[in-house]
């Protein structure tokens, strides 16, 4: 059974930057596409990025292009998020998903994912 475990959440000033890691077991992520989403309090969940199973494609929610950098390492089985310049509107708890589907290259789409983390939270705040 696939598990996700998200680390690297915190308290950041605003311009600061926090690194995310996914680290998966159980199963290896060289076959899943993995994303990136987050919760804000009275929120819905929403995609902040993806990256395909051989990261050659990824993609991002408009209000962190530029900011935020997705990558993999199949071979440490863990996807990262690179978030810079945070703004106090990133607070949220954070997620990673996997999505099992082989007919995608990666989504920010909620309903595309099968496998989810218990989340880290994520606050900027001064």
């Amino acid at each position: 059974q696939l598990q996700l475990v998200e680390s690297g959440g915190g308290l950041v000033q605003p311009g600061g930057s926090l690194r995310l890691s996914c680290a998966a077991s159980g199963f290896t992520l060289d076959y899943l596409a993995i994303g990136w989403f987050r919760q804000a309090p009275g929120k819905e969940r929403e995609g902040v990025s993806c990256i395909s199973r051989r990261g050659r494609s990824t993609d991002y929610a408009d209000s962190v292009k530029g900011r935020f950098t997705i990558s993999r390492d199949n071979a440490k089985n863990t996807v990262y998020l690179q978030m810079n310049s945070l703004k106090p509107e990133d607070t949220a708890v954070y997620y990673c998903a996997a999505d099992a589907s082989v007919f995608r290259l990666c989504t920010l789409s909620v309903s595309d994912y099968d496998y989810w983390g218990q989340g880290t939270q994520v606050t900027v705040s001064s």
